[in-house]
């Protein structure tokens, strides 16, 4: 179906009239539709960011550009998608952090490397984690401390829902564990809807989840935020305190969603795209929809989001040895 929609090139779109006008030189070489590949299911969170970028870039960075999902393999199907398809800038890899720094650490073969295989455009957002209790966890809980005392008191009891396993989120609650001290059992779900949906009945005392996800639902008394997990507290969950201020350091977790070419796209494309991002960005309307779903613009240059990328994959080096977590392809 890809291959197919290529055919469909800038000439055939003449007559149109394109809301931004004709297209610039270094636009005019991309000859085609352009594609904004996610790994994930349309109506995600992923949409914020790649729906409303991909419609100020139509026109301007080629004649028209969509996006699709390949969803699989907790998103490696599209990132290995996007790997093979022609360096010609017409196709383009939205994916969340963890998926190019910390799956390398984990899976025993994959069919990437984040570091040689794709071209860094920048990042778009990022966003947080909140360590979220229940009904099922007693009401007097309101901190960190008081949940690994009362986990340390019911060991049995002591577990924590995650989306997916072998995700940050995972790694969150391994991370709690190891420094605590405490038996914490992951209980993997499929998505973070139904994990959702299993929090607000009460069914598991706490989880890690995206915030966007539940902020509704502590600010309606539905849900408790005993932590976030950035580096600094969230805007969009204020009252929380973050676990670095609550005596955990290296639980400072922080996604970003990130775009990227395959490699050898020509540098010219490379930065043509980047810079139209940085423009859409900007611009408030984009911002505040962006803030519906808990999430921060961040913009980069491609040099910074290389650096970044480097960065976080190494980071997770001792994080994934430390747990002895490998997961199953």
């Amino acid at each position: 179906m890809m291959d197919r929609r290529r055919l469909i090139t800038a000439g055939t779109c003449a007559g149109i009239a394109w809301p931004f006008g004709l297209l610039d030189p270094v636009a005019a070489q991309i000859s085609g539709n352009a594609f904004i590949v996610s790994g994930f299911p349309a109506g995600g969170m992923g949409d914020l960011v790649s729906r409303p970028l991909a419609e100020k870039l139509r026109g301007r960075y080629a004649a028209n550009v969509l996006v699709e999902s390949k969803v699989g393999a907790g998103g490696r199907l599209a990132v290995e998608f996007v790997k093979r398809a022609a360096p010609d800038g017409l196709t383009i890899l939205q994916i969340p952090a963890s998926i190019m720094v910390l799956y390398p650490h984990i899976y025993r073969s994959l069919a990437y490397d984040p570091l040689t295989d794709f071209m860094p455009v920048t990042a778009t957002a990022t966003y947080t984690y909140s360590f979220t209790a229940s009904t099922a966890l007693p009401a007097d809980i309101r901190t960190v401390a008081e949940f690994v005392a009362w986990a340390r008191a019911n060991p049995a009891k002591s577990s924590y829902g995650i989306p997916a396993t072998g995700s940050s989120l995972h790694f969150a609650g391994m991370m709690l564990r190891r420094a605590a001290g405490i038996e914490f059992t992951a209980v993997p779900y499929r998505g973070g809807a139904p994990l959702l949906t299993d929090m607000l009945a009460g069914a598991i005392p706490v989880s890690f989840n995206v915030i966007g996800e539940v902020a509704p639902h502590v600010r309606a008394g539905k849900l408790r935020c005993l932590a976030v997990t950035s580096p600094q507290r969230s805007p969009f969950l204020p009252e929380a305190p973050t676990m670095v201020e609550q005596g955990f350091a290296d639980i400072a977790l922080q996604e970003w969603l990130g775009w990227f070419f395959p490699a050898r796209t020509p540098t010219a494309i490379v930065q043509r795209l980047n810079d139209l991002v940085r423009e859409g960005l900007q611009d408030p309307a984009f911002v505040a929809s962006l803030a519906n779903g808990a999430l921060q613009p961040r913009y980069t240059t491609p040099e910074e989001f290389a650096t970044v990328l480097r960065q976080d994959y190494e980071r997770w080096v001792p994080i994934v040895r430390d747990t002895g977590f490998s997961a199953t392809d």
